[in-house]
Parts: structure tokens; C-alpha cells; sequence
């Protein structure tokens, strides 16, 4: 009667534990089809094999994102250093369009700053007036210093020694509007009146004058000698008059 019931206690557990070993392979079972579940449609997810396509529309729309991203970040970097060099081009052209008009008021002054023809840096000469007799000649001052240089005012002429020789006096009808600014090699020209006409007692035939220039202070130092046309000139003082150096004789201005 003992041996039974120990067999029975012994067969009863070992049905338990049959019982508990099936129910632990059985929960194994469903955790691991759980896990390939996942990992299955997992994958499907990320290789998008839907058989609707809407699993690989959201991978597109992930890449799209990513790619979108990227790029967006790029198109903001450049347009910022777009943007940036822009605006320092800009400031450089401005800055370099203020240093122009510095450069322009420079180069104002040193126009205002041609200095003044010295007798060394003119030739002067004389050539009779197409007309009989002869009652005007005109000068050519020729600028020879290399330079340009201003022709101020006209000619002071003396028609005789410089100590005793009256001075002609200019008209002042011909004097320009601006200084007679001359270039290398430029000349400039004055008309001079040397007599009324006709044979007068007062004429004195003149081989050769001096002829003075004035500097920005009065007149210049230095005669610059001129010689006459050919004959000589038949000049009357007192009738005497000059013009003002202009770059062309006017009509009218240069008429007296």
C-alpha cells in the first residue's frame, strides 16, 4: 500500500513536470514567432516589398527628407555666402568709387596748379598782317619746355631799349574768358596794332623788340627778343596797341 502510493506521488510529478517543460517550449515558441514577426516585417519595411507599395512610398519619403535636408542646408550655406560676398563686393565698389572722386578732385588741383610760362619756356614770333600798309603784325608764342604751362594776361612789348620804351598798352575787349593754358608744343596768338597807316614822322622802323610775360605776381623776369619780318617794321608808339594771348584770333575781339 506504501509502494503505491509513492509510485503515484512519483508519476504525479512527473506529469507536473512534463506539464511545466511543454508550457515553458510552448512559450518559447511564441516569443521567438513574436520576435521573427517583427524582424520580418521589419524588414519589409526597410527593403519597401509591400505588395501596396505604401511601405516603399515611406522609404522614398525618408530619403527624400534626408536628401531634401542636405541639400536645403547647402542652398541656405550658399545663399548666405552668396549674400556675404554680394554685399562685400558691394563695399569694395563703393569704397573704390570714393577713392575715384578723390582722385578726380586731384586731379582738379593740379590742373589749377599749371604753373605759370616762363620766357625760357616760350618761342615767340612775328609775321606781318596780309594787309597794305602794314598796321598790325600778330606773335605766335609757341610753348617749348616739354610741359604745359598757362599764358597769363598778354604781351608787354617794347618796341625799343626796355629802359625807355613806352609800354602798349592791351585792349581789353580781347581778353578770354579763362587762362590760356598751353600744352607742349601749343601755341598761342596775340594781335598787335603798330601803326595808323600811311607814313608818319613818328615811325621808326624796328628790326627786333623784346617782349615780356607776366607771371600769377606781375611781370615775369626774363625778355624773350623777337626779330622782325623781313624789312623791318614801320611802328608808330603812340599808336601801339596789343591784344590779349588767345588760342585763335576772334573776329571782332581781336579787330582794332
Amino acid at each position: 500500500m506504501r509502494n503505491h502510493r509513492k509510485h503515484t506521488v512519483l508519476a504525479a510529478a512527473a506529469i507536473a513536470a512534463l506539464s511545466l517543460g511543454l508550457t515553458a517550449c510552448g512559450g518559447g515558441d511564441a516569443t521567438g514567432a513574436k520576435d521573427a514577426g517583427s524582424a520580418s516585417a521589419a524588414t519589409q519595411s526597410s527593403t519597401g516589398t509591400g505588395d501596396n507599395g505604401t511601405t516603399g512610398g515611406g522609404t522614398a519619403d525618408q530619403t527624400a527628407t534626408k536628401s531634401g535636408s542636405t541639400t536645403g542646408g547647402s542652398t541656405t550655406t550658399g545663399g548666405s555666402t552668396a549674400g556675404g560676398s554680394t554685399g562685400s563686393t558691394g563695399g569694395s565698389k563703393a569704397g573704390s568709387t570714393g577713392s575715384t572722386g578723390s582722385t578726380g578732385s586731384t586731379g582738379g588741383k593740379s590742373s589749377a596748379k599749371t604753373p605759370a610760362c616762363a620766357y625760357g619756356d616760350i618761342k615767340v614770333t612775328a609775321a606781318k598782317a596780309d594787309e597794305v600798309p602794314t598796321e598790325h603784325i600778330t606773335l605766335t608764342a609757341t610753348n617749348t619746355s616739354g610741359r604745359s604751362c598757362t599764358l597769363l594776361e598778354y604781351p608787354l612789348i617794347a618796341f625799343g631799349p626796355i629802359q625807355t620804351a613806352k609800354d602798349v598798352p592791351a585792349v581789353a575787349k580781347s581778353k578770354p574768358a579763362a587762362p590760356i593754358v598751353l600744352k607742349a608744343g601749343a601755341p598761342a596768338y596775340a594781335n598787335v596794332r603798330i601803326a595808323l597807316g600811311g607814313v608818319h614822322e613818328d615811325n621808326k622802323v624796328v628790326k627786333e623788340f623784346n617782349v615780356n610775360l607776366f607771371a600769377p605776381e606781375g611781370p615775369a623776369e626774363g625778355s624773350i627778343v623777337v626779330k622782325a619780318p623781313a624789312g623791318g617794321l614801320a611802328v608808330d608808339e603812340a599808336a601801339a596797341k596789343t591784344g590779349y594771348w588767345t588760342y585763335e584770333l576772334r573776329n571782332g575781339a581781336d579787330e582794332f
